[in-house]
């Protein structure tokens, strides 16, 4: 910041100086109207010397006090026109265009108070002793092409700064946008680590609870139960490795694969089956491809269920699957135990209602005459 004002001042007293030195020059050689019989502008003499300094040197500072910069270089400036010394109007223009340039903290009604007051000062000595002559005019047309040119430089800059804040913001915009994805897909993922975790346990449980009963009744079951056990097991930790190494990195949710969707529903079955919860899956309507955040909504809601139907059912359920015209209506159905109750509460239906609510869905989950019953209803539409 030091190294660019010290060249802004540099450069503004050059200005200065230029304005200075042009001044000093007309008015040595006799100012503009000088003619042989004597009359016309006055001779530079010590007052003019002293004016023109009060009216150039306060350019050096022009950029730190636009508005008290004029305030001084107007009356030096109109005293110089009053006692007719003839010289370019230079200075009065450049901190014209200076307070067009660069507005500072004045509050408006001194800042106009000192332009109309500027303009009076500088007019007033010439529209008195000389009318409305070329002089007036051609000052005038001096000074308002640098308030003008002054003005336009500030709006040009003022709109290069509002773009760049407009990049700036929109970038900001954009990061925490991506802050947000990363949040819910980490939430996500969270979710399915314990939608994974809890289904291989509730497996793992049975099984294991089946392989110690038939272990001396029926050895070759007992020893079926212990496969699926590692079958499961070895599956649930690979998904939880992966799901843990995404957690873990926050920029690495893109290496994780999708969730499953529908088209696991037969292994889900078959697993569920053989962990003795006897599914029976019942399908209307015309099958169909579903958008991605539907099908993995519809299989973890389903997969949930059927956990929860082997924990606290009888040992049977039922999954019912409707290809609605505009969306997908699915149940999942198990009879209670007498033990169960008729409430049943948890973070798993709290999981399954936040997934449908992702997609736009509804789900509906109480006891009705004796049964538990999840019911779901899945737009096809994704939300953007």
């Amino acid at each position: 910041m030091a190294a660019p004002r010290a060249r802004s001042l540099l450069f503004d007293g050059a200005v200065a100086a230029v304005a200075l030195a042009m001044s000093l020059g007309a008015m040595g050689h006799g100012g503009w109207n000088r003619n042989d019989t004597g009359t016309g502008d006055h001779r530079l003499d010590a007052l003019g010397v002293v004016l023109a300094f009060a009216m150039a040197l306060p350019l050096v500072g022009r950029r730190l006090w636009p508005v008290p910069v004029l305030a001084v270089v107007a009356p030096a400036t109109g005293a110089l026109y009053a006692l007719d010394y003839g010289f370019p109007p230079v200075a009065f223009a450049v901190a014209l265009y200076t307070v067009a340039r660069w507005p500072d903290a004045t509050r408006p009604a001194i800042r106009n108070a000192v332009l109309g007051g500027s303009i009076a000062v500088l007019l007033a000595p010439s529209l008195v002793r000389h009318g409305f002559g070329p002089g007036v005019v051609a000052g005038t047309a001096v000074w308002a092409v640098a308030w003008f040119a002054g003005d336009r430089v500030r709006q040009r800059q003022e709109r290069i700064a509002l773009a760049a804040e407009r990049a700036r913001q929109a970038e900001r915009d954009a990061d925490r946008e991506r802050r947000l994805a990363s949040a819910e897909e980490r939430t996500r993922i969270a979710r399915d680590l314990h939608d994974s975790a809890g289904h291989a346990v509730n497996v793992i449980l049975v099984q294991a609870g089946a392989a110690r009963l038939l272990l001396e009744q029926d050895p070759a079951r007992s020893r079926a139960s212990l496969q699926t056990i590692e079958d499961v097991a070895r599956e649930t930790l690979v998904e939880i490795d992966q799901l843990v190494r995404a957690l873990r990195d926050p920029g690495g949710t893109d290496g994780v694969e999708p969730p499953a969707g529908m088209a696991a529903l037969d292994t889900l079955v078959a697993r569920s089956r053989a962990a003795g919860l006897d599914v029976e899956v019942e399908e209307t309507g015309e099958r169909r491809a579903l958008p991605p955040g539907v099908d993995q909504a519809a299989y973890r809601i389903v997969r949930e269920a059927l956990t929860n139907a082997s924990r606290h059912g009888t040992g049977t359920a039922r999954v019912e699957l409707s290809y609605g015209s505009s969306a997908l209506e699915l149940s999942v159905t198990n009879p209670l135990r007498m033990d169960s109750g008729e409430e049943r509460t948890g973070h798993g239906i709290v999981g399954m209602r936040e997934r449908a609510a992702l997609v736009d869905g509804t789900l509906e989950a109480g006891a009705e005459g004796g049964s538990f019953r999840v019911r779901a209803t899945l737009p096809y539409r994704e939300v953007s």
